[in-house]
């Protein structure tokens, strides 16, 4: 069973219950849709539940599908992680065994001396926080002063915010990009430096703009991706996709500025004659929702989702394979503002699938959907990961 092309939906963050071992990362009792659908009196996603996502566990609101449309199951994180580059890197075939490093008390005085020295800029903030909080807070001293405001999050992250019209937007790419250069390795191994440009004129009016630009580290080794686009296949990247990976094994980077741009450009794809895949990441969910511990955000945000798969659905072809699954949870009701160590959904459809689709088994490794891509395209299969592409025969 060969399809041209396979497109892969990211859901940020959509975890769904807590993993195995989840004890290990202080994460007992997390539980994404779970938590999101009780607090709200259940969710409304009608062609999430056709497709058998109530299938893989019930989740208030959502009723178990008599006939399934799609492969459903769950997926465990075998990386010693919950970050966003952990689950992707780890979803198109790598494991990172040592996490990215994290700074819940500020970035060390060494560091901020070197930004300072480099930049000729103070250094203002340097804490974790909430990223349209404290341009809130900081944004009017930033004004007056020129100053960088720079501040972490739960994540391994380093991010710089500046207002559009103090620093311009290339002063800001090149303070991240030697920023980058300076953190790749221990003692920072810091996973992304992003440049969270803002407009407005004072505090309350402050807004984070769509110029974000995210600086990673490259993968470690060789992905699936690598192998696509080594044998002549598209790999379309949309959204984060390309700075997850800084760029490796892509052919086209499609921007977006939220999940239903990133769903408009996504459907989009359909109508184009390419053999390969499309991969988007649907950020809002983990950045504006989990994160900010937003459970009734979070469930308007999947509902909306939800609305725009009929779209998706109708432009799917017999050459077509679809793969919605997650890369980590954040569970809005959980303590803190860190990602949480859950399973993660699996749901594959086609239209070939006729009889509807059954359960798959428990996939040990995020790894299960890089293999099966790669083994569905006839190329090296990444060193991690089993294809289940003969299960959905």
């Amino acid at each position: 069973m060969s399809f041209e092309r396979i497109h892969l939906i990211v859901m940020d963050s959509v975890g769904i219950g807590e993993a195995p071992d989840a004890a290990d990362f202080d994460d007992v009792g997390a539980d994404t849709l779970g938590k999101i659908a009780r607090v709200c009196g259940g969710l409304h996603m009608p062609n999430m539940a056709k497709l058998g996502l109530s299938n893989i566990r019930p989740i208030p609101g959502i009723p178990a599908a008599e006939r399934p449309m799609a492969y459903y199951g769950k997926m465990q994180e075998a990386s010693r992680s919950k970050d966003t580059m952990t689950g992707h890197w780890e979803i198109m075939g790598l494991y990172i065994d040592q996490p990215f490093r994290v700074f819940p008390e500020g970035f060390p005085d060494e560091l901020i001396r070197r930004i300072e020295a480099k930049t000729g800029r103070k250094v203002i903030g340097n804490k974790p926080a909430s990223g349209t909080q404290i341009i809130q807070e900081l944004g009017e001293e930033h004004m007056r002063t020129g100053a960088l405001i720079v501040y972490t999050s739960a994540d391994s992250v380093l991010q710089i915010a500046a207002h559009e019209e103090v620093i311009p937007l290339d002063e800001l790419y090149a303070i991240c990009e030697y920023c980058r250069e300076i953190t790749r390795d221990d003692p920072y191994r810091i996973g992304r430096i992003i440049a969270r440009p803002f407009v407005g004129t004072k505090a309350g009016e402050f807004t984070r703009t769509a110029n974000r630009r995210d600086f990673a580290l490259k993968p470690f080794g060789r992905t699936t991706m690598n192998e696509l686009k080594d044998h002549g296949l598209e790999v379309i990247a949309l959204g984060k996709i390309t700075d997850i990976y800084d760029g490796e094994g892509i052919t086209r980077t499609i921007r977006t500025e939220s999940n239903m741009d990133g769903m408009d450009k996504f459907v989009a794809t359909f109508d184009e004659p390419f053999t390969g895949l499309s991969f988007i990441n649907l950020v809002d969910f983990d950045s504006k929702y989990g994160h900010r511990r937003d459970p009734q955000g979070y469930a308007r945000a999947l509902e909306e989702f939800d609305r725009r798969l009929p779209e998706v659905l109708d432009k799917m072809t017999e050459r077509d394979l679809l793969i919605i699954t997650a890369d980590h949870g954040n569970d809005p009701t959980f303590k803190g503002t860190d990602h949480t160590r859950e399973l993660v959904p699996l749901l594959v459809y086609s239209p070939r699938f006729l009889a509807g689709g059954k359960q798959l088994p428990l996939r040990k490794t995020f790894a299960d959907v890089g293999a099966t891509i790669a083994d569905n395209f006839g190329v090296p299969l990444p060193e991690n990961g089993t294809s289940f592409l003969e299960d959905l025969r």
